[in-house]
């Protein structure tokens, strides 16, 4: 298969080595906006890659620290994007030269959003009530599951970077199996996904993307709604989302445990968590009140 875009091409390419059929190798070219200290990640802003991911600013892993060694924010880079099944990661960085003016390569589609003015959540503190719709077309509340214990993070549909939005369902999906069969484990419990990605994810799309994790609807629920109230709840727990200045999207992650009273149990932040590490918080906050 070949994609291809303004800024490259994306093409397979196998290995040869066992589990490598499914090797995709994309020529991609963005911005350096930061790099870690470890030398093991940076942040790029990059455009759309055609029939894989929408141009957004993330953060991209080596394997070569090498790779980076040199690069500071501002320069202008050209790389190869591997995906390897479940893992992903960036070589063969190259600098191409110092980064465009704001806007040169392309107008900025920043638009203006109405937002709340909220206070951050801390380990303990009740979960006000938010509303959205579930994939199923249904109107629902936080306030519906209190008795239950709950977990929610946030993702859009059209992220296919696998250690992003993808692992986060990855992640859900063993969790609601793990609990499922779990001899004498708790019932009350529920899972939400989140798309903050309202103006694309609806409801039917949501239904789509959840039959894909084979989900239990009983259990695990996919939802979307108004901006203003998905912002809210995001802010509250240090979930950021939005677009550059360039128009790509651009997030973080947050996964929040919340007990049967309603208050926040637990907050994970990014993706180093485990399905093991989830279930383990969602059965404890099962019991919180027994």
């Amino acid at each position: 298969m070949v994609a291809a875009s303004a800024w490259g091409q994306g093409v397979s390419a196998g290995t040869g080595l066992p589990g490598d059929t499914n090797r995709q190798v994309y020529e991609v070219k963005g911005v350096v906006k930061s790099l870690a200290a470890d030398g093991k990640s940076v942040m790029v802003q990059h455009q759309a890659v055609t029939n894989y991911m929408p141009a957004m600013t993330m953060p991209f892993d080596v394997r070569d620290t090498n790779e980076l060694r040199g690069l500071q924010a501002g320069d202008a880079i050209g790389f190869q994007l591997v995906v390897a099944g479940n893992v992903a990661w960036i070589e063969h960085v190259t600098k191409t030269g110092a980064a465009p003016p704001p806007g040169a390569e392309q107008p900025s589609r920043l638009s203006f959003r109405v937002v709340r003015d909220v206070d951050k959540l801390a380990i303990g503190d009740m979960l006000p009530e938010y509303h959205f719709t579930n994939e199923l077309g249904q109107a629902i509340s936080t306030k519906q599951f209190l008795g239950q214990a709950f977990a929610f993070t946030f993702f859009f549909t059209r992220c296919p970077y696998p250690t992003f939005c993808p692992l986060m369902s990855r992640n859900f999906q063993e969790t609601e199996k793990k609990l499922l069969a779990m001899s004498g484990g708790p019932t009350n419990w529920h899972l939400f996904s989140i798309s903050f990605d309202t103006e694309y994810d609806t409801p039917a799309d949501l239904h789509d993307y959840a039959m894909l994790y084979q989900y239990q609807p009983a259990h695990w629920s996919f939802l979307t709604g108004d901006l203003t109230e998905i912002t809210a709840i995001g802010d509250q727990v240090g979930e950021y989302f939005g677009h550059d200045e360039s128009g790509g999207i651009t997030h973080n992650l947050r996964t929040v445990v919340v007990d049967a009273r309603g208050r926040i149990h637990q907050i994970l932040p990014e993706n180093k968590w485990t399905s093991d590490q989830l279930m383990a918080e969602i059965v404890a906050a099962a019991m919180v009140g027994k």
